[in-house]
């Protein structure tokens, strides 16, 4: 099963078993590319750090960007003579007001599951209705073959779909075990002999771990990691990051990394790793066994870290449920674009992943509190120190929904300390330079792909504006109003209708809450 592969949980299974989600249908959305595109009189937001800028006009030709103007001041008339002119056949878009940043990237993108019941279109809308352009698999959980399937028909523009990193499971296809060092180096060589782009590691003996990361590196290929529990006490985040893996997941592996006074996490007698009640319970009690923020183990950790060019993903946002799980249940986003099935997975259950909420309450959310203090502590002094910080998502678990879960990602880096624009430079230029991917994506520079997003609002003064859903405010009349979701996504030169990706979603679940006579319940009510 998918979930079972793309989570945190038994992945040290000796064989990978796949039910595949449905393939995305061939592409009806999306005008272009054309030969000339402009967006006129934008305010710009390039992704490498710099402040806002603008008005300017963007010049497009096919899919890369040409021209960047500078055409006047703010409030002052535009300039016509420092305007690119429209070519014969060219298309213009009047960007005046509104905001144009990179193609967002998710580093942590499952691209839906069975048990969820969430077909690859109903993600991939979700994603590009959010500006998402780019996405990391981390895992292939509807197989190598599904996913390097998709990255082409996405890379060829047959589907509407974000561009596809392909980072497999380890072990994914093997007929047994990997027990030894040359039965890694075996796997990962046959991996890359597929075409995939890196690997997704869980965790194995020390042997192995060195052996493949050390392999996937001389190769060229790069790498990601959950330490889960089961190894983490042999084998953390420094012993990953000096073997050559690329990024770390979440953040599991870092706080033992950092432990002084003990070598393993303070489990209770009674803890059972398969209970998730158990585990995502004490997993809130991790932060604050570590070496203290400032201290000399804490900075030596962290240090070595980036002088290895480690990249961090948190993903908090799916845990966030963790510390507030009324608020996530009850998201308003859940009404319109939850499916039925993806609503039943997240309800409390001792099957589906990442659905622990056993007996859930006050005592794990304040827990849960702290250990993001001190979590967040840790990621934004090492964004601080010059080390990478990448923004992923993880989402289709724990109430966390594809596309408006990336969102809230990127607001509680905010809520970590991040300044907005530092905010967006982790959600563009770091992600693709994560991917070994800065020369063709990640900012808006000339002789870059063409991937953009235009939004009606200014996302550096509320990040919620990036929501489908938007922002609430008050109208000069009194009236709510919302401002802002992406008013166009721009993938390859390819013109998205942001609006229409979010309402072509919402007629799938309108039909599927139809075909089951269905309505959003909460959790024991009848």
């Amino acid at each position: 099963m998918r979930t079972l592969l793309s989570c945190i949980s038994a992945l040290l299974l000796p064989i990978f078993l796949f039910a595949q989600i449905p393939s995305s249908p061939e592409r009806k959305e999306g005008e272009g590319p054309y030969t000339q595109l402009i967006l006129r009189g934008a305010t710009l937001i390039n992704g490498t750090g710099a402040p806002a800028f603008g008005p300017v006009d963007i010049v497009v030709e096919g899919n890369r960007i040409v021209q960047i103007s500078s055409v006047g001041n703010p409030g002052a008339p535009i300039n016509p003579n420092r305007r690119p002119a429209l070519k014969a056949g060219g298309k213009e878009i009047n960007c005046e007001g509104k905001f144009v940043l990179p193609g967002l990237i998710d580093m942590h993108g499952h691209i839906g599951g069975t048990e969820q019941g969430t077909p690859a279109e109903y993600v991939f809308k979700l994603w590009m209705a959010h500006g998402i352009t780019t996405i990391r698999d981390p895992s292939c959980g509807n197989g190598l073959e599904w996913v390097l399937e998709h990255k082409r028909k996405s890379a060829a523009n047959l589907i509407t779909a974000p561009r596809i990193y392909a980072y497999t499971a380890f072990g994914q296809g093997s007929k047994g075990r990997i027990a030894n060092a040359e039965q890694a180096r075996a796997w990962v060589n046959e991996n890359a002999k597929k075409g995939a782009d890196g690997i997704k590691f869980f965790g194995a003996s020390p042997e192995v771990m060195d052996a493949a990361l050390r392999e996937n590196k001389k190769l060229g290929l790069r790498s990601a990691c959950h330490h889960a529990q089961l190894d983490v006490a042999r084998w953390n985040v420094l012993n990953s990051a000096k073997a050559g893996l690329t990024s770390m997941e979440h953040w599991y592996g870092l706080p033992e990394a950092l432990f002084t006074d003990k070598t393993i996490q303070q489990y209770p007698a009674g803890y059972n790793y398969n209970n998730e009640q158990n585990r995502f319970e004490e997993a809130g009690k991790l932060w604050k066994q570590a070496a203290a923020p400032y201290s000399e183990h804490w900075n030596k950790v962290m240090n070595e870290l980036i002088s290895l060019d480690f990249t961090l993903d948190p993903t908090f946002n799916i845990y966030d449920a963790n510390r507030d799980l009324m608020r996530a249940r009850r998201a308003e986003w859940h009404e319109d674009y939850t499916l039925p099935s993806l609503w039943k997975f997240y309800a409390p259950s001792r099957t589906s992943h990442g659905s622990y909420w056993h007996s859930w309450g006050t005592e794990q959310e304040v827990e849960w509190k702290k250990n993001y203090q001190l979590w967040m502590t840790f990621i934004n002094e090492y964004k601080n120190r010059g080390g990478r910080v990448t923004a992923g998502s993880d989402n289709g678990f724990i109430y966390q929904l594809y596309g408006f879960g990336y969102i809230r990602e990127l607001e509680l880096l905010r809520e970590a300390g991040f300044h907005p624009l530092e905010v967006i430079r982790s959600a563009t230029l770091y992600g693709a330079q994560a991917l070994g991917a800065e020369k063709e994506l990640g900012s808006v520079e000339v002789g870059k792909l063409a991937d953009l997003v235009v939004v009606e609002a200014n996302p550096l003064q509320n990040l919620q504006t990036l929501y489908g859903t938007g922002a609430i405010e008050l109208a000069a009349d009194n009236n709510v109003i919302r401002r802002g979701g992406v008013q166009f996504t721009i993938k390859d030169g390819i013109v998205y209708d942001a609006k229409k990706l979010l309402a072509d979603v919402k007629a799938m679940v309108d039909a599927e809450k139809k075909k089951q006579n269905w309505q959003l319940k909460q959790p024991g009510m009848k």
